[in-house]
């Protein structure tokens, strides 16, 4: 039938993989020059108001608790309302772009010319966990590699003592979907996103109990290692054995070097301050994002950071939520932009804000106002790693829908792993004899017009 159709002698067939595969996190070659070498994303989970904070809409105050006059795509129309919802929250102008930027995140705006502002974002899937998974790991569906375990297959890391890829939790609890937001999916489990805590211990069990430390220990591990080594060679192609012993031998390095990674003590005061680790409104999360600048300088290739459950799902008491959200996270990050860009790092740094969705131009919960999910046009701002800076793309005159520059969430995936020097079609993992990719068949395509 590959004959016929094709109009060929001869059915093209692939020739089966006869070498023997294996899996690590040693650096490898790119498709093509990198821009970037490291990437560092706040992910805030629940869904910022885009209208509220970057996307300011003139027409929806005009409106204010009038009928809204088109179309609305509701999530929850049990407390779904026709009436618009202006923003309580004034809105200014910054940097030799004129960026809009909200007064709840004042930091922001005063770093803005080193970030470009995506206002079209789009997944179309209007749950928080499809629409996650379509922003972490391509598609909205569980079971997927992450972003991170994608560049550290992909990419490896320059850290020879540390993980490739690294999650951060809240205090407050894990994100909807959990452990799957940094999961490896079918990778290696060497791609697994390794998880530093947000309080002490920030690793568990890294040390060893104190009768087992010094020269017993180094002796217990060269004997396991020995016997881990002959276990594997009797047992070729067994790729999860091969992942567990790489882990356990890079769990030994990491008691000596992610203790001094998250140690914020060896930080100068004026650093601490613009972090806002002084104040206990910005302090826990200011220390995340501190400790996520001291990984990449040491070679670690991923980064992410993850507000609690829902901590911005505003479906009501959004005049009081919003505000409080953005305290949490406007200083810190508005600081790691500075602070990279300061060391010279923000060049070869993608920084990366925003959740899988926005929200809605109307009232939700008219007892207690909110804002109802909005996947089909909503924000988020990355800085450096080649992106260039201002504002892209636009949605319509409510704040609905993206009709201008839209970026769907694998335009961005594709145009991503491009600045990190690979090509999204090329990148691939053979998975029950098919190859999979970050993009699984869909017409991502690189957007030259976010690129520097």
């Amino acid at each position: 039938m590959a004959c016929l159709m094709a109009g060929q002698s001869h059915a093209e067939v692939k020739k089966p993989n006869l070498e023997k595969q294996n899996f690590d996190l040693a650096p490898k070659p790119c498709h093509h020059p990198p821009r970037a070498k490291a990437m560092i994303s706040m992910f805030m989970q629940g869904g910022p108001s885009q209208i509220d904070l970057l996307d300011p809409k003139p027409l929806l105050n005009e409106l204010h608790m009038q009928k809204f006059p088109g179309k609305i795509k509701y999530d929850n129309a049990a407390q779904a309302s026709s009436k618009v919802f202006g923003s309580p929250w004034k809105f200014a102008k910054y940097g030799e772009h004129g960026t809009d930027v909200s007064e709840l995140l004042p930091h922001l705006s005063e770093i803005v010319d080193d970030v470009l502002v995506i206002r079209s974002m789009h997944t179309g899937v209007n749950n928080h966990g499809q629409s996650i998974h379509a922003m972490n790991n391509g598609r909205p569906m569980q079971g997927r590699p992450a972003l991170g375990s994608w560049l550290a297959y992909g990419l490896g890391t320059e850290s020879e003592s540390l993980p490739a890829y690294i999650a951060m939790t809240d205090p407050g609890g894990l994100p909807v979907e959990g452990v799957l937001n940094w999961s490896n999916g079918w990778l290696p489990s060497l791609y697994q996103g390794t998880v530093i805590r947000p309080v002490e211990p920030r690793i568990l069990n890294l040390q060893p109990p104190a009768e087992m430390s010094g020269i017993i220990q180094r002796q217990y591990l060269e004997l396991l290692s020995e016997l881990n080594r002959k276990h594997a060679e009797k047992r070729p192609g067994e790729l999860e054995l091969q992942a567990r012993i790489a882990n356990f031998e890079l769990a030994e390095k990491m008691q000596f070097s992610a203790e001094d990674a998250t140690d914020l003590t060896q930080e100068a005061k004026e650093t601490r301050q613009m972090y806002g680790l002084e104040d206990e409104a910005t302090r826990e999360f200011g220390e995340r994002c501190l400790i996520a600048r001291r990984l990449i300088e040491r070679g670690v290739r991923f980064v992410q950071l993850f507000t609690k459950n829902q901590y911005w799902d505003h479906h009501g008491g959004i005049v009081k939520a919003l505000p409080n959200s953005c305290r949490k996270i406007d200083q810190p990050a508005a600081a790691l932009v500075r602070d990279l860009k300061q060391r010279g790092l923000l060049e070869t740094t993608v920084v990366h804000w925003g959740g899988e969705m926005g929200r809605l131009p109307v009232i939700q919960n008219e007892a207690n106002i909110g804002r109802d999910h909005n996947t089909y046009g909503f924000t988020q701002w990355v800085a450096g790693g080649g992106f260039k800076t201002g504002v892209h793309g636009a949605t319509d005159e409510f704040g609905h829908h993206a009709v201008e520059g839209i970026v769907n969430h694998f335009d961005y995936h594709a145009t991503l792993l491009h600045l990190f020097g690979l090509d999204a079609t090329r990148l691939t993992y053979e998975q029950n004899a098919r190859e999979q990719s970050l993009l699984d068949g869909q017409p991502g395509k690189v957007l030259s017009e976010l690129i520097a």
